[in-house]
């Protein structure tokens, strides 16, 4: 089966997922190893089937209908469909306030 879509990872979202790692591999570098193999593996099936994600609720109740997610518990994985290319966005803690993350780095990279 042929790839529709390239998937594509922003520094930003490279940046989540390398934190995500480091942290979990303080306690466990096999589930380091399989947390990352899971994220990678459904983020590259974005590349068959986009359109699978859900609009960010947060985002859409602001009139913002440009993004999309995965869960990948318990992590959201936010991305962007540009013609034929998925653009992974962020993996962020499900736990956390997602507006708060947003604005946080808004914030960052406006200083």
């Amino acid at each position: 089966m042929n790839a529709d879509y390239q998937v594509r990872w922003t520094h930003t979202a490279e940046s989540d997922l390398a934190e995500i790692i480091q942290y979990i591999m303080q306690n466990s570098p096999a589930a380091a190893n399989e947390v990352f193999k899971k994220i990678k593996i459904k983020t590259e099936n974005l590349a068959l089937l986009p359109d699978r994600g859900r609009i960010v609720p947060e985002l859409f109740s602001q009139g913002i209908s440009l993004y999309k997610e995965i869960i990948i518990a318990p992590w959201r994985v936010m991305y962007r469909i540009v013609e034929k290319t998925v653009f992974i966005l962020a993996v962020i803690d499900s736990r956390r306030n997602i507006e708060d993350v947003l604005l946080e780095r808004l914030i960052r990279n406006n200083q």
